[in-house]
């Protein structure tokens, strides 16, 4: 079985202590059995100053040998702030970890918020899937039609940075309030735009669906860590990604069928668009008023460890933009930011372009949306399997580095198999391009969470979705232009470089999960174990080892 990235190739040497008959103090331990209590002689305390343990976490007795805070306190008091080390321990003394419980309610909002998420991204692509059609209904050029789709990308950039201030301050119930809210106001508005001269009421109700969007890419993972266990938060992470990704594929499927091209019977033509727009608004604002009724802010106990060991802080008390600094002062959050926005952004072009590629080689456009579909369908297998993988080994460094490497593998699979002008392979190729690519997209968010602890999630994820539209705008417009001036596999293998670059910036994070050695109660310093050899020591003392990893237990 894989072991977690920070457990990896660590062993106990021949000598060391733990192979002497020391044994690790368990959490939870009787407070002789962990502080080597001499009856009748008085304990010194630790004194704690800024949030962390003064001299080393060490205290003293005259007489006896120095002592050390347990592991999960060790833990709190190197990553959390002052106020969460006081509020776990108060006063200095030992204090029981706090009650975690799973609540039922979970799945609830798990499946709210994936409904929703879905017909945002329904909304996204109905437009450009059927361009032809509103084309002419709407008598505008082919570039108008592209902004209804390209407005989501735009908005997101310079919106993150207050979506997620609110996310952090003002909690995530009126985040996934507004989220759903705009959703439901924009689709509602589109169904006010069925005539040919209103173009611009359709892109303003377009626009509020992508001001919506901005509070709902950076949720999955904030949800996850919310409201669900170690054991199942990077499963919730995929699933949730993984219902945008539904979302286009119904965006695929759809759209052409609920609105076909009857261009000679306007009447007609502007019934089906006026179906589709009150269907959509029908369910969006239902899913609306499930979002007011059913979506809690948090469960009533945390469900694990690393929740529990955050501060519940007032809003007032909360920093966004020292939360940035810190996110920024990470440099594997750093490395993580490039390589994500590279390997999404990529994606995305490829998504976007994919229709000249096809027509390029096949001179055809009838399967490039068929090949799109097969993109997104093997992307949601990839996301679920890559969730599940991690929930398992918690491998989130190699596991990463090893979906990236297969992804670039896939790219120049997928650009040389084009020159085959095999329709199968390119299916297939496409197919494989997509598990891997978007089966990434958990990924990043997971493992953001696990190096950036205790810091928002929300923050993470949105810098991350930020990062992939930027790299996304800058690709695509790099792609075109090497795709038309001259050939597709020009613009391809530039996106192999990139690539490329991504998987040597991987291999360079420092894989340092926080969360987990929270959820677990390690700590990355000095280890307390009592010794267990000594059949005549009734009170052993306790024994101070070296630092080691995690692994070293």
């Amino acid at each position: 079985m894989a072991l977690p990235d920070d457990e990896e190739g660590a062993a106990t040497p021949p000598g060391h202590r733990l192979s002497n008959g020391y044994l690790p103090v368990p959490r939870g331990a009787p407070a002789a059995e962990a502080s080597a209590e001499v009856p009748g002689r008085p304990q010194a305390t630790c004194p704690l100053h800024n949030g962390g343990p003064q001299d080393g976490s060490v205290s003293e007795d005259l007489s006896g040998p120095p002592m050390r805070l347990a592991p999960e306190e060790e833990t709190r008091a190197r990553l959390l702030p002052a106020g969460a080390v006081e509020e776990a321990d108060p006063g200095g003394a030992a204090a029981r970890p706090p009650r975690t419980a799973l609540s039922a309610r979970r799945f609830v909002v798990l499946l709210i918020f994936s409904l929703y998420s879905l017909v945002n991204a329904f909304q996204w692509i109905q437009y450009s899937i059927i361009s032809h059609v509103f084309e002419g209904f709407y008598g505008v050029s082919p570039l108008h039609i592209d902004w209804l789709s390209m407005v989501y990308m735009l908005a997101y950039v310079p919106l993150i940075f207050p979506a997620t201030w609110l996310l952090d301050t003002r909690g995530l119930r009126l985040t996934a309030l507004l989220g759903s809210g705009l959703n439901s106001l924009g689709a509602w508005i589109k169904c006010c735009s069925v005539q040919p001269h209103l173009f611009w009421v359709t892109m303003l109700g377009q626009g509020l669906c992508s001001v919506a969007q901005v509070f709902i890419l950076g949720l999955p993972s904030r949800i996850a860590s919310v409201w669900f266990g170690p054991t199942e938060v990077s499963t919730a992470c995929a699933t949730a990604v993984l219902a945008n990704q539904l979302g286009t594929a119904v965006g695929f499927l759809l759209p052409p069928v609920l609105v076909p091209n009857t261009q000679n019977n306007t009447e007609l033509l502007a019934s089906n668009i006026r179906t589709m727009f009150y269907g959509t608004s029908a369910v969006a604002t239902f899913l609306f008023i499930l979002t007011a009724i059913a979506f809690k802010e948090k469960p009533p106990y945390p469900p694990s460890e690393a929740q529990a060991a955050l501060p519940d802080s007032p809003p007032a008390q909360y920093s966004y933009l020292k939360s940035i600094k810190n996110l920024f002062k990470n440099i594997p959050f750093v490395l993580l930011l490039i390589t994500y926005g590279i390997m999404t952004g990529a994606f995305y072009s490829v998504s976007t372009l994919l229709n000249q590629i096809i027509v390029y080689y096949f001179q055809e456009n009838v399967n490039a949306g068929r090949i799109g579909l097969t993109l997104v369908v093997a992307g949601m297998v990839g996301s679920i399997l890559c969730g599940l993988w991690l929930d398992h080994t918690k491998t989130y460094k190699q596991t990463t580095l090893i979906v990236y490497t297969l992804s670039f593998i896939g790219m120049v699979v997928f650009t040389f198999t084009l020159d085959l002008k095999c329709i199968i392979i390119v299916f297939i190729t496409g197919g494989i391009l997509g598990f891997f690519m978007t089966g990434y997209l958990p990924l990043g968010f997971e493992f953001a969470v696990e190096i950036t602890y205790p810091e928002s999630e929300g923050t993470s994820s949105g810098l991350l979705n930020a990062a992939a539209q930027i790299f996304g705008i800058l690709f695509t417009l790099a792609q075109r232009k090497l795709t038309t001036e001259y050939y597709p596999s020009a613009g391809n293998g530039f996106l192999c470089v990139w690539m490329f670059l991504g998987i040597i910036l991987t291999a360079l994070i420092r894989s340092d999960l926080r969360r987990h050695n929270i959820n677990i109660g390690l700590a990355n310093g000095e280890i307390k174990a009592v010794a267990v050899d000594s059949p005549t020591n009734q009170n052993p003392k306790a024994v101070v080892l070296t630092k080691q990893s995690e692994s070293s237990i």
